[in-house]
C-alpha cells in the first residue's frame, strides 16, 4: 500500500525512530467524569470542567517525555496538548465521548464544530474516531457505522492527516467483563480488524483490544476453574487476529491494571503479533485520580513522576517485540519510509 506525504509525516512524528508507536492516552471523557465522580462523591454532571482540563495537563506535562504521542480531546485537553514534550506527536480525538442509549446500536457521532481539517490546523499529527464494534449488530447498524467511518477516512485522506480507528468490541445486552463475553471476543475483535483493514475505509492504524479477556486465560493470573482458553490457546488467537491485518494495529489497555495489560503485551509478543505499538492511557494513569482528588496537584504530580512513570516506563519496555508500522506502507514522494 501507498501512504501519502502528510500522513507518512503525522505517523513519523507520533512514532518512535524504530517506527514504533509508544503513545499515552487521556482523551476519556464520560469515563474520567466517573473517575472523579466516585473520588469526589460527586454526580459526575457535577465534576468541575476545571479538575478535567488540571488532570489532563499535569499528565501531558509529567508523562509525555515517555511518550512518542498523546492522544487527547479538543473539549478538554487542548491546553494540556501545549504543555506536552518538545518531540511528542499529538493525536487528537474526533468522536463524541459515550452514545445516545436511547437509539439502539451504540452509534458513533463526531464532535459539533470540528472536522479532520481543523484537527490537523490546530496542530494534530493525526486524527483519532472511536466505534462500539460488534459482526454479530444487525446489517442496517452496522452499515451506519461502516459508511460513517468511510466518511471519516475521506477527510483524514482530504486533510492529509493520519487517521487512527479505535474498535471497542461489545455485544448488546452481554457484559463485556464477563464470561460470555470472552468466548465472543476472539470473533469479534478478529473480524473488527479484517473489515476495517480494507482500503474503501481509508484508516491508517488501527487501535484495537486484544482478542482474549485475560481474565479467563488459564494460568495467566493462576489456575481458574472457569477459564475460556488455553495459553497456547490464547496465543493462537493472537495470531489469527494478527493474520487478519493489512494495516498497523496497535493495542489499547482496555481500562486494565497496568500490571495485567504488561502481562497481555507479554502474551502477545510469545505469540509472535506483529503489533506496532500502544495507546496506552488509563492503565497508566488512573490511579492518580483519588490523589488528586484527595490531596490536589502537588500530590499528583508527585505520583506520576514516580509511580506514572513506573507504569509507562514498563509498558515502553515491553514494546521491543513491536514491529514498525511502515512495514506496511510504500511512500508516495520521494523521500525513502525509514526503515
Amino acid at each position: 500500500m501507498q501512504i501519502s506525504v502528510g500522513k507518512r509525516r503525522g505517523l513519523e512524528a507520533v512514532s518512535d525512530h524504530r517506527g514504533v508507536i509508544a503513545a499515552l492516552a487521556i482523551d476519556q471523557r464520560s469515563a474520567l467524569r466517573k473517575l472523579f465522580s466516585a473520588a469526589m462523591g460527586l454526580e459526575a454532571s457535577q465534576v468541575p470542567r476545571e479538575i478535567l482540563e488540571d488532570y489532563k495537563e499535569a499528565v501531558s506535562r509529567v508523562l509525555t517525555p515517555y511518550a512518542s504521542a498523546i492522544l487527547l480531546d479538543p473539549e478538554f485537553g487542548l491546553r494540556a496538548a501545549t504543555l506536552r514534550a518538545k518531540k511528542t506527536g499529538l493525536l487528537l480525538a474526533y468522536e463524541q465521548s459515550g452514545y445516545d442509549k436511547s437509539v439502539p446500536g451504540r452509534l458513533p457521532r463526531v464532535l459539533d464544530g470540528w472536522s479532520a481539517r481543523k484537527l490537523a490546523a490546530t496542530g494534530a499529527n493525526g486524527v483519532k474516531t472511536l466505534v462500539y464494534y460488534s459482526p454479530f449488530s444487525t446489517p442496517k447498524i452496522n452499515r451506519v457505522k461502516y459508511d460513517w467511518v468511510e466518511r471519516i477516512g475521506a477527510e483524514c485522506a482530504a486533510a492529509d492527516v493520519p487517521y487512527f480507528l479505535e474498535l471497542v468490541p461489545y455485544h448488546d445486552e452481554i457484559d463485556e467483563q464477563s464470561r460470555e463475553f470472552a468466548i465472543l471476543k476472539p470473533e469479534i475483535v478478529t473480524q473488527g480488524i479484517q473489515e476495517f483493514s480494507r482500503p474503501q475505509y481509508g484508516v491508517d492504524v488501527l487501535k484495537v483490544g486484544v482478542p482474549v479477556n485475560m481474565t479467563f486465560v488459564g494460568e495467566a493470573v493462576g489456575p481458574r476453574a472457569d477459564a475460556v482458553y488455553t495459553r497456547e490457546q490464547s496465543k493462537e488467537l493472537f495470531r489469527r487476529a494478527d493474520a487478519a491485518a493489512s494495516k498497523p494495529f496497535i493495542y489499547l489497555s482496555e481500562g486494565v491494571s497496568n500490571e495485567m495489560f504488561s502481562e497481555t503485551l507479554e502474551l502477545a509478543a510469545e505469540a509472535g503479533a506483529n503489533f506496532s505499538g500502544v495507546l496506552c492511557g488509563r492503565s497508566t494513569w488512573k490511579d492518580g485520580v483519588p490523589i488528586f482528588a484527595e490531596k490536589g496537584l502537588s500530590a499528583l504530580e508527585d505520583w506520576l513522576a514516580t509511580a506514572g512513570v513506573k507504569n509507562i516506563q514498563r509498558v515502553n519496555s515491553l514494546l521491543a517485540f513491536a514491529k514498525p508500522w511502515f512495514r506496511f506502507f510504500e511512500s508516495t514522494s520521494d523521500t525513502a519510509v525509514p526503515g
